[in-house]
């Protein structure tokens, strides 16, 4: 495999026309130099220089490597420099669009963490669970689960693996019991959650990642617009709630929520960044995607 370093000696000895020379610029011993030419030459299967004891020269297949090795230290730095300019420059103002129980209990709490580091950034933010229109809406961001349905729209996953889990609060399951199977659902009190006007009660479960879906008709006393007020409700021991995990992770690291049926697959329910245009995916956009892809990774 190349070495920069190597290429980067091998380009110095040849505009000093000495080994020593290059060392010297490069704060390395002349023995190191030697050693990055030679195995470049072995990497090459190629004699770079002709060497004697008073002089050393470049070959003719060195003559025509060196025009390939200068060009390719000129892109990395190039890249590098492109980089660095970008983290100097990260800023402006971003429209965001999110969940509201990911949103106000994470991805607020992410955001500050990313404007910390980043002061020049702005943020106008829109949190509810309705479907942000982006071509009516001022959003350049939307942050979703599920599937999008539509396809001009450019998803950038964040967490492609998530799927909902069945939890309910220690207190409710020392109330009510734990749940043997999935025909349990049926005797317990299931918290809905309600989108557009339609009541989520036909929940969906896999038995592994190939099989189809087995569909739960489920009942409760509570239903709500508000996937926030869904979570809070089975924290305080009200019912059982089939909910994103990524929205639910902190409350069972705590132990306010547990787990039930945890050998059954929950729907899957992947988190992803969504534009209209690929213009809008800047150097900004990106690094908060990796910053958000990561905080989604520990959480």
């Amino acid at each position: 495999m190349l070495r920069l370093d190597d290429l980067t000696v091998f380009v110095r000895t040849a505009d000093r026309g000495s080994l020593s020379a290059a060392a010297r610029e490069l704060e390395i011993s002349p023995a190191l130099a030697s050693a990055a030419v030679k195995r470049l030459e072995g990497e090459l299967k190629l004699r770079l220089f002709a060497r004697t004891t008073r002089s050393l020269r470049l070959t003719e297949e060195g003559e025509h490597y060196l025009r390939h090795a200068r060009e390719a230290l000129r892109l990395l730095k190039e890249g590098h420099d492109t980089l660095m300019q970008g983290q100097e420059t990260l800023g402006g103002t971003l429209k965001i669009s999110m969940p509201s129980d990911l949103g106000r209990n994470m991805v607020v709490g992410w955001l500050d963490e990313f404007q910390a580091q980043y002061p020049k950034i702005s943020f106008q933010l829109s949190i509810s669970d309705r479907v942000s229109d982006m071509y009516r809406q001022p959003v350049d961001i939307a942050i979703r689960y599920g599937a999008q349905e539509d396809s001009s729209l450019i998803a950038l996953p964040l967490a492609p693996e998530n799927r909902r889990v069945l939890v309910a609060s220690p207190e409710y399951i020392k109330q009510h019991g734990k749940l043997n199977s999935l025909d349990d659902l049926a005797r317990h009190n299931c918290l809905r959650f309600v989108l557009d006007d339609v009541i989520h009660d036909r929940w969906s479960f896999y038995r592994d990642a190939q099989s189809g879906p087995e569909v739960v008709h489920v009942n409760g006393n509570r239903s709500v617009d508000d996937a926030d007020v869904v979570r809070r409700w089975a924290v305080a021991g009200l019912g059982i709630a089939y909910k994103s995990r990524l929205d639910l992770s902190a409350d069972i690291r705590a132990g306010r929520l547990q787990i039930l049926l945890p050998d059954v697959l929950g729907e899957r329910t992947a988190l992803h960044m969504i534009f209209m245009h690929r213009s809008q995916i800047t150097p900004t956009v990106l690094q908060l995607r990796d910053f958000l892809r990561a905080q989604c990774e520990k959480a």
